[in-house]
């Protein structure tokens, strides 16, 4: 096979393959290029040593089986018989599921994941989202902190671990995304600086000095971006990418990195013939990050929509530090504006940032499906000081109003593993490095972080114990009992809502009508013919839906429909939806 690298700095670069040497030789047609021919097959090790230093690992390297800084592994893509065929499927009219491969499963393998996905089929999600792959120092981790960006973490399986999971959850009529990391590597194994300028201090970010996007030598660690998110889509067959923090991504360019990551993915879904998405995780509150390329924008087909669950969140718990701050002045007035227009901050005075943020969405030119909602996610429950969910502190009546307001929102909805059942296990932030002073700086910054927010250490978990990453595994026994039963079947009657109802899924944002009441708490949303009336409060609430032939569809207490009046009477801390005949 072919051995190639890219090394622009190096005087030789010399080829470690089954235990043999070679040197390569220079790439006459490609500037910094080296290239060898050698005899190899799948898993074969392998690596280069650049000037005569130590022999690392191949930075497009497809497999890393003892972990980031050991050899790589060639792998033979052939090897692996796809059995379910896959037409695609795009996020239009999606509903994502965000999972942790490593706590999904007390294993934490893909196919012990694998194994629980019928269950998501059952419930009626259409995509599971995982979190990233890529290899990282250490057994457990969340991913963020990934090397290797071609190949996937070893003690989740492997490539062929991941290969399995795509198909099995492509037989279920299941989309699959992945969440991959383009602003930064992490800390520990990250060998590129070796090998090219892939880092530049002409931008730093909180991780420090920037990927190199657009200073000298930017053509070919864009290309090498690229040429991993591409790798995804085509040899594991994978539907659509999540692309962290982009608002990160420090380029000057004339053409942004994402856009010419966008060209890129939508040639090859034309190749393919099957839909491929990006989706964005930006903090920038600018609809242009998913306004097509050809009209000006960015051409991301999605993002996140931080605004949304802010808004959500403060009104169900009445949260107001940090960036909740805006939002619990009047949160149902909040949650309202973002549910018809898109942003809460859209141009707007952000107190958290101490400047206006934001610009409106174009509703006639946006439709709501390209903006994620969603009451829970990894970050928003990760980086509480003790990783609480919503259930920590909410009855389940209001995780079912949650529910609703996620679920029949006109946003692509997303849930975060375990949501659905109300799972009382928290997702603490857990690590497993192998470097003992970077295990105790980590720990060390954890608890500072939250100490200068009133939090004592002790308890803060220490995020090396192993005690840490076992508390943030699913309980499974859950799902059947009790409350968490109720608010499973909850889940999956407002996602059959969702799929059997058109006017759920209207992607028009300014059909969108809404109505509250800050002092009684109770949310009215109009969605065509349906209804959906909230009551987060602890007394009885009468809405005015003004429907007076709405019929109930689903509640969480027992209710009748309105009357001759149109008023919809709601218990405390329940929902309903309605539709009119």
């Amino acid at each position: 096979m072919r051995f190639e690298v890219w090394a622009p700095d190096a005087e030789r670069v010399v080829l470690e393959c089954a235990g043999a040497t070679r040197a390569l030789e220079r790439d006459a047609d490609r500037a910094g290029w080296w290239a060898a021919e050698e005899p190899a097959e799948d898993g074969t090790r392998y690596g280069f040593s650049l000037d005569g230093g130590p022999v690392l690992p191949d930075p497009r390297s497809r497999r890393q089986p003892e972990g980031p800084d050991g050899l790589s592994a060639v792998v033979d893509d052939d090897r692996y018989a796809w059995r379910n065929p896959w037409a695609g499927r795009g996020v239009r009219d999606a509903v994502l599921y965000e999972l942790h491969v490593g706590t999904y499963t007390r294993e934490g393998t893909l196919d012990a994941a694998a194994d629980r996905l019928a269950h998501l089929a059952d419930l009626g999600v259409t995509h599971v989202e995982l979190m990233p792959l890529c290899p990282f120092p250490g057994r457990h981790g969340w991913g963020y902190e990934g090397v290797s960006l071609w190949a996937v973490h070893e003690p989740y399986g492997g490539p062929e671990a991941l290969k399995r999971f795509v198909d099995a959850a492509h037989g279920l009529g299941l989309g699959v995304v992945l969440d991959v990391v383009h602003n930064h590597l992490g800390p520990s194994g990250n060998h590129l600086p070796a090998f090219g300028p892939y880092f530049t201090e002409t931008h730093h970010t909180p991780w420090g000095a920037a990927v190199n996007l657009d200073a000298p030598g930017s053509d070919e660690v864009r290309a090498y971006l690229i040429g991993s998110a591409l790798a995804w889509l085509r040899d594991y067959r994978i539907d659509a990418l999540r692309l962290d923090a982009v608002h990160a991504l420090r380029d000057t360019r004339a053409c942004h990195f994402l856009e010419e990551l966008s060209a890129a993915v939508a040639d090859l879904a034309a190749e393919l013939g099957r839909p491929l998405s990006l989706i964005a995780e930006s903090d920038l509150g600018d609809p242009r990050v998913v306004t097509p390329r050809a009209s000006g924008g960015l051409g991301m087909d999605a993002q996140w929509n931080d605004d949304f669950h802010h808004a959500l969140h403060t009104a169900l718990t009445g949260e107001s530090q940090g960036y909740y701050e805006d939002f619990a002045r009047a949160p149902l007035a909040a949650l309202g504006k973002t549910l018809t227009r898109g942003f809460f901050h859209d141009g707007t005075y952000s107190t958290f940032r101490g400047r206006a943020h934001g610009r409106p969405v174009n509703r006639a030119r946006t439709p709501a499906y390209r903006f994620l909602g969603y009451a829970q996610t990894h970050d928003q429950v990760g980086n509480r000081a003790q990783g609480d969910r919503l259930s920590a502190g909410l009855s389940p009546g209001l995780l079912a109003c949650a529910a609703a307001l996620t679920l029949m929102s006109p946003f692509t909805p997303m849930l975060f593993m375990g949501e659905e059942w109300g799972a009382t296990t928290p997702w603490q932030f857990f690590t497993d490095h192998t470097d003992p002073e970077l295990a105790e700086a980590v720990r060390r910054g954890r608890r500072r972080e939250f100490a200068a927010h009133g939090w004592a250490e002790e308890d803060i978990p220490d995020p090396q114990d192993p005690a840490t990453r076992e508390r943030s595994c699913l309980d499974w026994s859950q799902p059947t009992n009790g409350h968490h039963a109720r608010l499973l079947a909850w889940h999956r009657d407002l996602l059959r809502l969702r799929r059997t109802r058109g006017d759920v899924t209207d992607p028009d944002l300014a059909a969108v009508r809404v109505a509250h009441d800050e002092r009684a708490r109770w949310f009215a949303l109009r969605r065509g013919d349906l209804r959906i009336g909230v009551n987060l409060g602890e007394a009885a609430v009468a809405i005015p839906l003004g429907a007076r032939d709405a019929r109930v569809l689903a509640a969480w207490e027992p209710v009748e429909s309105p009357g001759a009046d149109g008023v919809l009477r709601l218990p405390p801390e329940s929902c309903a939806v309605l539709g009119v005949a």
